[in-house]
């Protein structure tokens, strides 16, 4: 089987819990022998390059958005059996390429849903774009909150196959009381950052850290350093570098999230998880405790932050739930390490289940209509005379 993946993330290096995510079932394909290719951009305006890793070819395309001819040469040259597009495709302009050259071959993986062309916390809806994702041959997601979402939104069912990227057991146990930083991920306006900052700011005895993210703007950055207790991590191979240094991870999202990736990473090594309950978040936390609400982003600007994302309008939040959370954890030793526990027997339990080779059974069981298709675009393909040739050699092969 021949599989492109099409996303606008950087995968050469990769970036993102959705790049990471993608990047396993493709690991596995190409372990299974399949011919794996990814289409994606350079980072900060780098050239183009292509590189093999892990078995994956992956075209590094310059300015890919404004270049989408250049998808198209790459799945002409491939001729995939599926192409995959990833939701990171904020003007869908990936989708539309590809199912222009590729109709009927269409595997839509829904991380974000704020990169959807359709749904309420869509930041560019589209019916034109909605209509190829309901017509895609699969819609993938990794949680079934967000199945339900497209099932609400988009009105076809999505298969749920979530990536087991959390490494191999036994995993490491993090948990601890009385030292270590409180950790954030990724601090910028829609994750939350307003609400870390304020209980930090509570708390001056204690460290708090976060960790460079693509939605980080100067501002975070600057925000960050105003306060002697915070400290900016930068980026790390492995996460485990990070979660190593951490007593617990705050996640006071204010945006609608599809899963909680990180979550379950921090669960799985012992460190309590206090989170709020937007989206797919407290499908993440598996039950246990220290979900707090917040006033989700209802709105975003007209107008890009210096990582191009759209400004969001963070409504007013409510700091002494977080406050009260923390202030538990912090001080009550039962209370720390009885939610640790908890934490990861749930997220043991949870990444017991998961198999790689789930996104390749899928892939396998999808119905023959788009490669059937592919025949039928082959064939338009040939001019009128090869045409005509082929048509004479089938019609005498059938003839006996």
């Amino acid at each position: 089987m021949r599989v492109l993946l099409v996303s606008n993330a950087s995968y050469d290096p990769p970036r993102g819990g959705s790049t990471r995510s993608n990047l396993v079932w493709l690991r596995h394909l190409a372990e299974q022998g399949h011919a794996c290719t990814v289409v994606s951009p350079t980072l900060a305006g780098e050239a183009d390059r292509t590189a093999v890793k892990d078995g994956i070819t992956i075209h590094s395309v310059k300015d890919l958005s404004f270049r989408v001819s250049e998808l198209g040469r790459r799945i002409r040259e491939v001729d995939p059996d599926w192409v995959l597009v990833s939701s990171e495709d904020v003007g869908h302009v990936l989708l539309r390429e590809a199912a222009h050259v590729a109709p009927g071959r269409i595997v839509y993986l829904a991380h974000t849903p704020q990169f959807y062309p359709f749904g309420p916390e869509s930041w560019h809806r589209d019916e034109a774009a909605a209509e190829l994702v309901r017509g895609a041959a699969q819609v993938v997601v990794i949680g079934e909150h967000m199945a339900g979402y497209v099932r609400r939104h988009l009105g076809r069912e999505a298969v749920v196959v979530h990536p087991p990227m959390y490494g191999q057991p036994p995993y490491n146990r993090f948990g601890r009381f009385g030292s270590g930083f409180v950790l954030m991920i990724n601090p910028c306006a829609v994750k939350g950052l307003g609400i870390f900052l304020a209980v930090a700011a509570r708390f001056p005895e204690v460290e708090f850290a976060a960790l460079n993210g693509w939605g980080t703007t100067q501002a975070d950055r600057e925000a960050l350093k105003a306060l002697p207790n915070t400290k900016l991590l930068e980026n790390v191979p492995d996460i485990e570098e990070v979660l190593s240094g951490a007593r617990l991870l705050l996640m006071p999202s204010v945006w609608y999230e599809g899963f909680g990736l990180i979550a379950m990473e921090a669960m799985l090594r012992g460190l309590p998880v206090v989170a709020s309950d937007s989206g797919g978040l407290e499908e993440a936390k598996r039950g246990t405790g220290y979900v707090v609400p917040v006033r989700a982003v209802e709105r975003y600007e007209p107008v890009f932050d210096d990582t191009h994302m759209p400004r969001a309008v963070v409504p007013q939040q409510e700091i002494e739930p977080w406050a009260e959370a923390l202030r538990t954890l912090l001080t009550d030793e039962g209370a720390y390490w009885a939610e640790a526990g908890r934490s990861r027997e749930a997220a043991l339990a949870f990444v017991a289940k998961l198999d790689a080779g789930n996104f390749e059974k899928m892939l396998a069981a999808l119905p023959a209509a788009g490669q059937e298709l592919r025949g039928e675009e082959k064939l338009k393909a040939l001019d009128a005379q090869k045409r005509a040739l082929l048509l004479a050699r089938l019609r005498k092969k059938a003839q006996g």
